[in-house]
């Protein structure tokens, strides 16, 4: 007798990654639509808006608005569709002696993918209520207080992780400094800023003063928890790989330092834009372009680093093409959506507002290339990682009673 396996079936925390980058994925997807269908009256392109450019609009607008629709809504299921499997499966897994194995461990911190995933889910649920609901926007103030929330409450769980461990560790001892070749424990920091820029979005989008500054002052706060615990996890994962090396298995947590910069700076753009409408704070176009060039400037950096130490380990021969399997893969997928990000926002928000380069000329389209490079190596990262843990099925023997 024979039964089928799948890597996806010993199970890992770090397969929430999957539902993230598929939920990252979708808001490249959105960024067509925000940069490039007109949104008069607010700030964000919704549903009247964009049927508006998909019956008036140029056809390669109407391309363009089908394509990034369909992107959306595919990625967004299985962001949801995998979001609602990985809760089933740590629910069983707690139950597990691995799972209290792993609550002794380092990697405890990797709990907190389940808030960062939780918190991307909600925008995405955001993102799809924009494009193809009618009439939201009418009632969207409604709904602000509803996300402040549902973030706010995600965050609690997120701070709720992060102090078991550092209790556990801080109290009792027992961090493995030779298993800490990594960033790994920066996880926590994205699950606190993907948490600070979902906050931010009531911040910068409400025009009622009073939920517009709740919004603020509590993405400014996971923003400040982010910086700090990610500070402090930084320095002990260059210490680490210092003086042991390099983890090869967690050799992609290297450029987790991408992402969170991206979620950072869109919290940042978010709490300047809403201090702008509802506290008359402004801030001139070139502050902004040095603020999104500085950003960029140190994800290149360590992009750059993330790509040298994932070609001395070996890194894609093993766990990409190769026959080792790790849920850690996943994390690759998050600096190819964030990298493709920052570069819209870099280009849309920072060169083309300051004047140095004019929208849809061949100078914007040539530096597009980038984002569109990045998004397409996250769409690839998604497809391939899912056939590779969820889709490929080894048979093996069973023995006989």
């Amino acid at each position: 007798m024979t039964h089928s396996t799948r890597p996806a079936d010993r199970y890992s925390p770090l397969y929430f990654l999957a539902s993230l980058g598929a939920g990252g994925t979708a808001v490249t997807f959105f960024l067509w639509l925000y940069f490039w269908v007109p949104h008069p009256g607010q700030s964000v392109p919704v549903f009247e808006d964009i049927s508006a450019a998909l019956t008036s609009g140029p056809l390669l607008q109407k391309v363009m608005i089908v394509a990034a629709m369909v992107g959306i809504l595919f990625f967004a299921y299985h962001n949801i569709r995998l979001l609602i499997w990985n809760l089933r499966q740590l629910s069983d897994f707690k139950k597990t002696d691995a799972y209290r194995a792993l609550s002794a461990s380092n990697a405890q911190t990797q709990l907190t993918a389940m808030p960062l995933t939780i918190a991307m889910t909600i925008n995405v649920g955001f993102i799809l209520g924009m494009v193809f609901v009618p009439g939201l926007w009418s009632v969207v103030e409604y709904l602000f207080p509803l996300a402040i929330i549902a973030f706010t409450a995600t965050g609690g769980l997120a701070l709720a992780q992060v102090g078991s461990f550092l209790g556990r560790v801080k109290t009792e001892g027992g961090f493995d400094w030779t298993a800490n070749g990594s960033f790994a424990q920066m996880l926590p920091a994205f699950a606190l800023s993907m948490v600070g820029v979902g906050l931010a979005a009531p911040g910068a989008l409400s025009h009622v003063a009073l939920t517009s500054g709740i919004a603020i002052m509590l993405a400014t706060f996971f923003m400040m928890a982010a910086l700090l615990v990610g500070l402090v996890a930084l320095v002990l994962g260059v210490h680490s790989m210092m003086s042991h090396g390099t983890t090869p298995e967690a050799a992609p947590t290297i450029m987790v330092v991408i992402p969170i910069l991206t979620v950072l700076g869109i919290l940042g753009m978010r709490v300047n834009h809403g201090l702008h409408v509802n506290f008359e704070d402004h801030s001139t176009a070139a502050q902004v372009l040095m603020f999104l060039t500085k950003t960029y400037s140190v994800q290149i950096l360590f992009a750059l680093l993330g790509i040298e130490m994932l070609r001395r380990v070996g890194y894609a021969k093993r766990f990409l093409f190769g026959a080792e399997n790790s849920a850690g893969a996943y994390a690759l997928v998050c600096p190819a959506v964030a990298f493709g990000v920052m570069t819209q926002f870099w280009l849309n928000a920072g060169l083309v507002q300051s004047g140095l380069v004019t929208k849809f000329s061949l100078a914007f389209w040539l530096l597009s290339l980038i984002a569109f490079a990045a998004q397409g190596l996250a769409i690839w990262l998604v497809l391939h990682l899912n056939r590779r843990h969820f889709g490929r099925v080894a048979a093996q023997p069973v023995p006989a009673e």
